[in-house]
């Protein structure tokens, strides 16, 4: 079963200074469930689409499941309520895995606009997730074009105005995969969860490029999935520049027309091929 739940809806609003009473399009925010058998695992608030990327990539990200090929299967539940349907999400580990137990703790309500709250400290990050392999290098330009080139696939968001971006891409700024959330952190996790699907993971070659800011929760996710390069369009936070740098990544902020700010790990940026 596949979820047909819209990533958008028309609302009824008062354009003040306008043509008075019209209709809006908004980006959907809905609860995805997550379910291990029977077991109710977790909720998380999301925007639809993409959900079953969503759940292997947060299940991973979050070191709740430990290996990129842990999860055997996701599916969207049919045996549940019709106001629920596609909102309830199955997972099922491959033989030998399992979730990791301080992972449990973390089980309950997550917010879409803060991630899997709650690590203890960066030591436990860095237990789950040691630092990024050498290399690869990137030159200005392409990471100069690489906002354009997110803001082209951002579909719902020239619609409504209210989702986040996470894309990836190569060293030459060819996008390999781009998703749309109300939380940056999901559409992090879905662009890893597609690549854990296809079995991508570690991304050693890859920039990890999103909208709004970069905070600790994105470094960290960009880490465990091995990701050396993470740009966003605005500021990162002082957690996010500290676990960058213990995990020797390259971190880039206030990527916009032209200009970015590297808090650590310059030595992958050159001006041009070859230097």
């Amino acid at each position: 079963m596949t979820s047909r739940r819209p990533a958008r809806a028309r609302v009824p609003v008062l354009r003040v200074g306008g043509r008075g009473p019209a209709r809006d399009e908004v980006a959907v925010e809905e609860p995805l469930e997550v379910r291990l058998g029977a077991r109710s695992l977790l909720v998380t608030m999301r925007t639809p689409g993409r959900d079953l990327d969503l759940v292997r990539g947060l299940l991973f990200t979050e070191g709740l499941v430990e290996a990129p090929d842990g999860v055997a299967a996701v599916a969207h539940c049919a045996d549940v309520p019709r106001e629920a349907r596609g909102n309830v999400v199955t997972v099922s580990l491959r033989r030998g895995a399992r979730l990791r137990p301080e992972g449990a703790l973390r089980v309950g309500l997550v917010s879409s606009a803060c991630g899997v709250c709650g690590k203890a400290t960066l030591a436990e990050v860095a237990r789950q997730a040691p630092p990024v392999e050498p290399g690869p290098v990137v030159t200005r330009a392409v990471l100069s074009a690489l906002p354009a080139a997110l803001h082209l696939g951002q579909d719902v968001f020239r619609r409504t105005g209210g989702l986040h971006a996470a894309a990836l891409f190569d060293v030459r700024g060819r996008r390999l995969a781009l998703a749309e959330d109300v939380g940056r952190h999901n559409a992090v996790d879905k662009v890893i969860g597609e690549a854990l699907r296809f079995g991508r993971v570690p991304l050693r070659a890859a920039l990890l490029v999103v909208s709004g800011r970069a905070g600790f929760e994105i470094v960290q996710k960009a880490r465990r999935a091995g990701i050396p390069i993470v740009c966003a369009v605005s500021a990162p936070s002082s957690l996010a520049v500290k676990l960058a740098k213990d995990g020797r990544q390259t971190l880039v902020g206030f990527l916009r027309e032209g200009r970015f700010n590297v808090y650590c790990g310059a030595e992958r940026i050159v001006r041009s091929e070859g230097k």
